[in-house]
């Protein structure tokens, strides 16, 4: 069915198109074209070589069952095993399931890791079920997808609405099932169960190491800098401490419920002790704003860390900030993207920027394979060695090949795995 125009009052145009899949094959096979590689390897990576569907019994405490959907997406594997995290969300779907497991496989190819990129998600509501239903709902999960995972296949993580206890879970089950010990199989568990120091922090920790270079580019000194962060879940609440710990002032954040706003600075320390499980806080103020009133206040450094299409040609001529930080998973549309960069505000876009958790994982994998596990100052120093040389490299592309930041980092990321794929012969 033809999709009805939008009037504007000026003139009149067609609606946005704001399928996050369709936009990221968009971007892949600009790059594509700009590398000069031909329209089969497009077409090899335009989608995942694999994508599983599951249906997943769970007997909830009321006796009753209830069946749950769950997908797992395995981008490409050329470089190696894929990799990736397992959402919780009423909202996922096949599509953004699809969508996110190849800006894994993007993201492992911008800081330069032997994987590919997978995703996982169950289309629930965790914050309507008890930690009993979870645990089965998770191990559920793990029984349904088990002949195609493993440590040197496929690598789960933790992802919205899931944690290092969930982690715990489902590498229990796993065990079970195979037999024998696996903490490869999976990351972001609790270091008792062989998790690294660092992980839970690493994807705010290399938010804020991409701000702080952005900021150098731009002559911002983040003592005192204006920042605004949209969302306070994992990313976003250790994000708003790493920046109020730096000296910048935290003027904004926000939740599902809405966004706190103070031109003086919030005092991040009480908000975060004062938030719930599910990172919400703002519902305990009366003098809230909106989303869209806090994306379009004026700061030094915006940063999404919510959900996809927070930013786009609705509202990106009304976005007041010198550098935009993309934490989240697709929040800026490729047209509020076009429009961000011809207004001279640096993008640093989400493959890049958020890019840390993955690093960690890496991390976490690599000292479960060996046995031997790092102290966190280590972590954290590996961590900024490979994203500060991912962002120079980046940085790099897009001022010599005269692009902006997002189809800078797709080309430096899917070079890799087009590479690979390439000596394989696939291609």
């Amino acid at each position: 069915m033809e999709q009805p125009s939008v009037t504007t009052g000026q003139k009149t145009k067609q609606p946005e198109n704001l399928d996050v899949l369709a936009s990221t094959q968009t971007v892949i096979k600009q790059a594509l074209n700009k590398l000069g590689y031909p329209e089969p390897v497009y077409e090899l990576l335009k989608e995942p070589l694999r994508m599983l569907t599951v249906r997943i019994p769970v007997r909830m405490d009321d006796g009753s069952v209830k069946i749950f959907t769950g997908y797992r997406a395995q981008h490409n594997d050329a470089v190696g095993p894929t990799k990736g995290g397992v959402r919780f969300h009423p909202d996922v779907t096949a599509s953004e399931v699809k969508a996110l497991s190849i800006w894994m496989s993007l993201k492992a190819g911008i800081v330069d890791l032997p994987y590919g990129g997978g995703k996982g998600g169950i289309v629930c509501d965790p914050r309507t079920m008890s930690f009993r239903e979870l645990e089965r709902l998770s191990r559920g999960y793990v029984r349904a997808i088990s002949q195609i995972v493993g440590p040197s296949k496929d690598i789960p993580a933790p992802d919205i609405f899931t944690n290092s206890q969930i982690m715990a879970w489902m590498l229990d089950e796993y065990s079970s099932i195979r037999e024998f010990d696996s903490p490869g199989f999976i990351t972001g568990k609790p270091l008792v169960l062989g998790g690294s120091r660092g992980r839970e922090t690493a994807t705010a920790k290399g938010v804020t190491l991409m701000i702080r270079e952005a900021a150098k580019k731009r002559g911002i000194d983040l003592k005192g800098a204006r920042v605004i962060v949209q969302g306070f879940g994992n990313a976003g609440s250790y994000l708003s401490k790493f920046m109020h710990d730096a000296g910048a002032k935290v003027i904004a954040i926000s939740d599902m419920h809405g966004a706190l706003y103070n031109p003086d600075g919030l005092d991040i320390d009480y908000l975060l002790d004062r938030r719930d499980s599910h990172g919400s806080v703002t519902n305990l103020f009366e003098d809230r704003i909106t989303n869209r009133e806090m994306l379009e206040l004026e700061c030094d450094i915006l940063v999404p860390a919510a959900v996809e299409n927070q930013i786009t040609a609705d509202n990106a001529h009304n976005i007041r900030a010198n550098i935009v930080v993309e934490a989240a998973n697709g929040p800026t549309t490729l047209e509020a993207t076009k429009i961000l960069v011809e207004r001279g505000i640096l993008l640093v876009p989400d493959v890049l920027a958020s890019a840390g958790g993955v690093t960690v994982s890496y991390f976490e994998w690599v000292q479960n394979n060996q046995g031997y596990y790092w102290p966190e100052e280590e972590v954290e120093q590996k961590l900024e060695e490979t994203m500060v040389q991912a962002f120079e490299n980046v940085y790099q592309t897009a001022q010599s090949r005269g692009v902006d930041m997002r189809l800078a980092a797709y080309m430096v990321g899917v070079r890799k795995m087009a590479e690979a794929s390439r000596f394989r012969g696939w291609v």
